[in-house]
């Protein structure tokens, strides 16, 4: 690179680094596009609309259709937040919870009102007409077709008109084709039930041999009324005539809504403010700060010259994140904060990858500029491996995963790209111009020592030894915890529900008030610290969650309340809560955290050529779930939502290490002699990487360490695991993940001499 264009580039780049900082810290327009303060925000910090549904009828409603109803409504309303929350309330009632919106009327119009969806034939079965068709003009003056029944469903249903309801269609969605003439139309696509399938492929065959139309009908009226222009019976049908892609994801929309279990209806509806106060976004962002300095001062005095390019690209990666937050409307939450915080001390990977690379040809003698060019070169499958095998986890988790597994995939997606580009791009360009520049001195970049061969293959049973101690006392503490009268976890109101009281004072309390002056009390009375708070906007009215109370606790709730605060014993209810997190969430979390595993194992075994090192790479990981999951049992911290995202990022920090390794194995056995032994590789691989492992942990540890620290208690729940998940994540790969592959090696080439 000639110096006229390292200093050029060097010049655009303060430039765009400083307009990138102000657009992440002011944004741009009038509504501050791309700022901190434009992204959409979670219940915990911002807020939302709380709704409450109840079921119509007077039986109490069966428990299973509670679940799919809960289960169902879920999936429809993160289309809206992939945070919001959906959970039982008493016996008959579900209650939603939407962040980051504040006007219930309109989110009400759009969610519909969930209730029973009907397809019906245009006649019945001796030629009469079920509905009539007449012309009528919309909100925007445009004329429609309108339809109108002529009978009641109870008629409809006693002359077999009705064909289908909303609970025989299993998926509704928008989407588009191309027509007889080739152009592009949007359509909805319906997937039926197998029950479904057969009662549709009737209705259909005599439709089309009548030239009759099938009509939707929902919340009393038709909204839909298509030609059937074939007999469908194969399940998969789809509906043409809208006029845009926003039309029919809105009939799509409202299949869904109409294909629950149960008939609901709205009981209240409210605007509810942040569970958390302003001090929780304040401390976070202190955090981030300490934490970043610590992580600069650290590269830069273990790596000089690369490390103080390297803080400056991850100045700009920090920015970018913030922008593409706002950009790709991803919801955060205060654990989603604590996650962004920690990809910062992760995102130095790669750097520290490229960094020991060019230090070990430096050692060889090469110069500065070569050493450059061949460390990015040689660090390029690593961190490309790494990455990449990290991405597809994220990328199976956002499509399977729901609720929080898929927000959670959302950022670890954004976050591993761009810390590749800032790597492998950013931090390219500011060494070779820092090079052009006059900054050409090896000292200035560090050359690596020899390092000592440490055996560490020869203390691999000590390893296992002390692994296998480590999660057998994990079970073994769980299984005390359940004999004591304990859960086996100290399972958050996320997973197991609770006690919901509303309390209206006398006054207007803010969150940071609550927290201080009523929580302490209530915790005094539950003896646990997961209390949950929440302000009902425009009122003196707040929500209290705790873990089950039972009646003597209700009651105590009660009096502490009216003593201490002056509360009408009337203008306290309480309401058994079940958990937000279902168990059909449950049951998709694991098929996608195992989907995950299959995925990750198989691009291993595809880019290492054996099928070992991928198997290795997942018992690694398994060991890390195990041992932090014995972590949880012991220290006791609560196991929420929070639980998920700390378990996803140990794996995807523990697969990211363990590769590198295994990375360096593979580079090592192509240049091993014959009499070199393969135990020698593995070792020499070992220590070779063993400075990336150490640091890449340290910086990591430094974030999440400054969250410990200055964290509200929520964040540092997640902060706590986080630090033994670095500590066992770095144990595992430096000392069990290649010890597996080398024993797994050694019996498949047993087998393959026999």
């Amino acid at each position: 690179m000639k110096k006229s264009k390292a200093i050029i580039g060097l010049l655009v780049f303060v430039l765009m680094l400083a307009g990138l900082g102000y657009t992440a810290i002011f944004g741009l327009g009038a509504d501050k596009s791309g700022s901190a303060s434009s992204i959409k925000l979670g219940l915990d910090l911002a807020g939302g609309v709380s709704i409450t549904y109840q079921v119509v009828g007077d039986e109490k409603p069966d428990a299973k259709d509670m679940s799919d109803t809960i289960y169902k409504l879920q999936q429809r309303v993160e289309n809206y937040s992939t945070e919001a929350q959906v959970y039982q309330e008493g016996d008959d009632r579900i209650n939603i919870e939407i962040p980051g919106v504040s006007d219930a009327n309109a989110i009400l119009e759009e969610l519909g009102q969930p209730g029973s969806l009907y397809f019906i034939s245009q006649t019945d079965s001796e030629g009469n007409q079920n509905y009539e068709g007449g012309y009528g003009v919309d909100a925007d003056g445009n004329i429609i077709v309108m339809y109108q029944l002529t009978k009641t469903l109870e008629e409809l249903q006693a002359d077999g008109s009705i064909v289908l309801t909303g609970n025989e269609v299993d998926s509704a969605q928008a989407g588009s084709q191309q027509d007889s003439m080739g152009n592009s139309e949007y359509v909805v696509q319906l997937t039926l039930t197998k029950e479904g399938t057969q009662a549709f492929a009737d209705a259909t065959t005599k439709a089309y041999e009548a030239g009759e139309t099938i009509a939707i009908y929902y919340d009393g009226e038709i909204i839909s009324a298509p030609n059937v222009q074939s007999a469908i019976t194969d399940g998969n049908a789809v509906i043409t005539g809208q006029s845009s892609f926003e039309e029919a994801e809105q009939l799509a929309s409202t299949i869904r809504i109409g294909g629950l279990k149960l008939e609901l209806e709205e009981l209240r509806s409210n605007v509810v403010g942040a569970q958390l106060g302003s001090d929780a976004i304040r401390t976070s962002l202190l955090a981030a700060a300490v934490g970043f300095a610590l992580v600069v001062i650290f590269m830069i005095a273990v790596y000089y010259v690369p490390g103080a390019a390297a803080s400056l690209a991850l100045c700009l990666y920090t920015e970018l994140i913030v922008i593409l937050l706002d950009a790709f409307e991803i919801t955060l939450t205060l654990p989603g904060i604590a996650g962004i915080i920690l990809s910062i001390g992760m995102a130095v990977d790669a750097n520290v990858i490229i960094f020991a690379r060019i230090r070990e040809e430096l050692a060889t003698g090469k110069t500065v500029q070569s050493a450059i060019k061949l460390g990015f070169s040689k660090a390029l499958s690593a961190i490309l491996d790494g990455n990449i095998t990290t991405l597809i986890a994220a990328l199976v988790l956002g499509v399977m995963g729901s609720g929080t597994i898929k927000g959670f995939a959302q950022t670890l997606a954004l976050g591993i790209i761009l810390s590749m580009f800032t790597a492998l791009f950013v931090t390219k360009f500011l060494l070779n111009a820092l090079h052009a520049l006059g900054v050409q001195s090896p000292k200035a970049y560090g050359v690596a020592k020899e390092k000592k061969t440490i055996n560490f293959l020869g203390k691999r049973k000590v390893f296992f030894a002390a692994s296998a101690a480590v999660i057998l006392a994990g079970f073994v503490v769980m299984g005390v915890n359940q004999a004591s009268g304990k859960s086996a976890l100290n399972y958050s109101l996320e997973f197991v529900g609770g006690t919901s009281t509303t309390v209206t004072l006398n006054e207007d309390m803010t969150i940071e008030e609550i927290d201080a002056q009523i929580v302490p009390m209530i915790e005094d009375i539950t003896g646990d610290g997961n209390v949950q708070t929440t302000k009902v906007a425009g009122s003196n009215q707040i929500i209290i969650k705790t873990r089950t109370l039972d009646v003597d606790e209700r009651e105590e709730f009660a009096n502490v309340m009216i003593e201490n605060f002056g509360v009408d014993e009337n203008a306290i209810t309480a309401e058994t809560i079940s958990a937000t997190v279902s168990s059909e969430m449950k049951s998709d979390a694991i098929i996608a955290i195992v989907a995950a595993s299959i995925c990750m194992l198989v691009y291993i075994w595809f880019r290492f050529k054996d099928i070992c090192f991928g198997a290795g790479a997942v018992i690694a990981l398994l060991h890390d779930v195990l041992v932090v999951l014995a972590f949880y049992a012991a220290v006791r911290v609560s196991v929420g939502n929070t639980f998920i995202a700390c378990m996803l990022t140990i794996v995807g920090y523990s697969i990211n290490a363990t590769i590198v390794i295994f990375d360096r194995i593979r580079e090592n056995m192509k240049t091993m002699s014959r009499k070199e032994d393969l135990a020698d590789v593995v070792n020499k691989s070992i220590s070779q990487t063993l400075s990336r492992s150490v640091f890449t942990s340290l910086t990591t540890f430094f974030m999440v360490a400054a969250l410990q620290v200055f964290g509200v208690s929520s964040i540092k729940e997640f902060a706590l695991p986080l630090i033994a998940g670095i500590i066992c994540g770095t144990y595992s790969s430096i000392c069990l993940a290649s010890a597996f592959w080398y024993l797994m090696r050694g019996k498949v080439a047993k087998k393959a001499e026999e």
